[in-house]
């Protein structure tokens, strides 16, 4: 009996300490790994998170960029982290799901982590040369098939590559990708008429839209984007099941007690629902979209198997 009493005051005591743990959480600050360069895209909308979670878990919640071979680097980095609460991670399509397939050795896997929240999504857009007849999805899918793989479309990432490939599929529209270092040269190069289609983000090709240097053709989020209303998506101009976005997720390591998970996940949760926070997102090129825990796990694994089947069927591999 004295040993059943000194049984169960332990699992009390381990209780108590657990639950104190929890309830103290955060006591120092938090570091959120950005597996990219300072001042890219992911890493600017990372601070601007940071800081606002930062206000709302009254810590100090601050950036460490470890930025390499697309994402790996800093991926790895995160997913061997202590799974304490106290290192996360802003993780990608491109870390979370495109690299595996990419990368004979990324360094770590998808499952080596547990989203806390989704912050937004990055939807891409087709473009053509103000020049083309080409006016909307439905006449580009026809002049593909009329000209099998001889209209070209400047594709500057695996993002946009992905995207290009789904719409053929999907569409059965035979177009040829000619890839560029970046999406400023492939605009250039549309811009002048060298190429006549694109497909990139929104962010990088809103500004050419509004000033009419290009025309959007439609967006790959499954309806309209608030980044740039007005242009149907593919899948509402008739590609049915077209849906390929960036996206931008919260991560910490896989093992992180509940507890911690779920203050984070909260206090996420209260920072994406102000307004303020919206606009300045959609000001950043990210639309703010928000999953609950049971969704973002279906949509991680729908996510890893598009991506891993398009980019085999492409037969991408990093150089």
């Amino acid at each position: 009996m004295r040993k059943l009493h000194h049984f169960i005051a332990g699992l009390l005591l381990a209780a108590g300490t657990l639950s104190a743990f929890a309830d103290a959480y955060p006591s120092k600050a938090i570091k959120v790994i950005v597996p990219y360069a300072v001042g890219q895209g992911t890493d600017i909308v990372a601070r601007f998170v940071a800081d606002a979670l930062g206000k709302e878990l009254k810590q100090a919640v601050y950036i460490e960029n470890k930025p390499g071979a697309n994402g790996n680097v800093g991926a790895q980095f995160a997913a061997h982290a202590p799974a304490d609460g106290y290192t996360l991670m802003v993780g990608t399509n491109a870390t979370n799901a495109a690299n595996a397939f990419i990368y004979a050795n990324p360094g770590y896997e998808a499952e080596d982590f547990e989203a806390i929240g989704m912050i937004g999504i990055l939807p891409l857009v087709y473009v053509a040369n103000n020049a083309s007849s080409v006016n909307n999805i439905q006449d580009l899918i026809r002049a593909a098939r009329a000209k099998p793989n001889a209209l070209n479309t400047a594709v500057s990432t695996t993002t946009c590559r992905t995207a290009h490939e789904l719409f053929k599929s999907l569409a059965q529209a035979p177009m040829f990708p000619v890839d560029f270092k970046g999406s400023g040269q492939a605009l250039t190069a549309v811009i002048g008429g060298q190429v006549e289609f694109m497909v990139d983000t929104i962010t990088s090709l809103r500004a050419a839209i509004t000033s009419n240097q290009v025309k959007a053709l439609g967006v790959t989020s499954a309806s309209q984007s608030k980044l740039l209303p007005g242009v149907k998506s593919l899948a509402e101009q008739g590609v049915k099941g077209y849906e390929l976005v960036g996206w931008t997720v919260l991560y910490t390591p896989r093992g992180v007690p509940a507890e911690i998970s779920h203050t984070l996940s909260a206090a996420l949760d209260k920072v994406l629902a102000r307004s303020e926070v919206q606009d300045k997102l959609l000001q950043f090129g990210i639309e703010p979209q928000k999953k609950s825990a049971e969704e973002l796990k279906a949509f991680a694994a729908s996510e890893k198997e598009k991506w891993g089947r398009l980019i085999t069927a492409a037969g991408l591999k990093a150089n």
